[in-house]
């Protein structure tokens, strides 16, 4: 599971590079530059961050971005292993019905035993299926 190391490492990376954060259209950093300046022009102003350069946002849009992208990779992942794990839970309880069902000897089953044990290889053979298709699936994201 190297995206948890990679979503460590992003976050990290993302901690060191930041600088203390500026507050969006701060008054005190806009203040000062309403003097001269007519209301719409000290509107405008007041709305945008005027102490970081352009550079300085798109470097950290594009490091929100790469963050944003390694946790929807890892929410995936997450998603796939919990329907993995809901899928061995039934497997499981279907095979344990199962093996109690073929513990009693084959002159003793009703039919209705008979038929339960027919459905229940049939329910655990379309769940394995279904599982070794997430197990595709998921192989497959994780190679994008």
């Amino acid at each position: 599971m190297h995206s948890g190391v990679e979503l460590k490492r992003a976050i990290s990376a993302s901690m060191e590079a930041e600088k203390p954060m500026r507050r969006y259209g701060a008054v005190e950093e806009t203040e000062w530059k309403a003097e001269g300046l007519g209301r719409n022009q000290l509107d405008i102003i007041s709305m945008a961050e005027t102490t970081m350069m352009p550079e300085e946002i798109e470097l950290e849009m594009a490091k929100i971005q790469r963050l944003r992208e390694v946790l929807v990779r890892r929410e995936s992942e997450l998603r796939f292993m919990m329907d993995d794990i809901q899928l061995c839970k039934d497997i499981m309880n279907l095979k344990q019905e199962l093996q109690n069902l073929v513990a009693i000897p084959e002159k003793e089953k009703t039919k209705m035993q008979k038929q339960r044990e027919d459905e229940l290889i049939q329910k655990i053979h379309k769940l394995v299926q279904k599982r070794d298709f997430l197990v595709d699936d998921a192989e497959v994201e994780r190679l994008r």
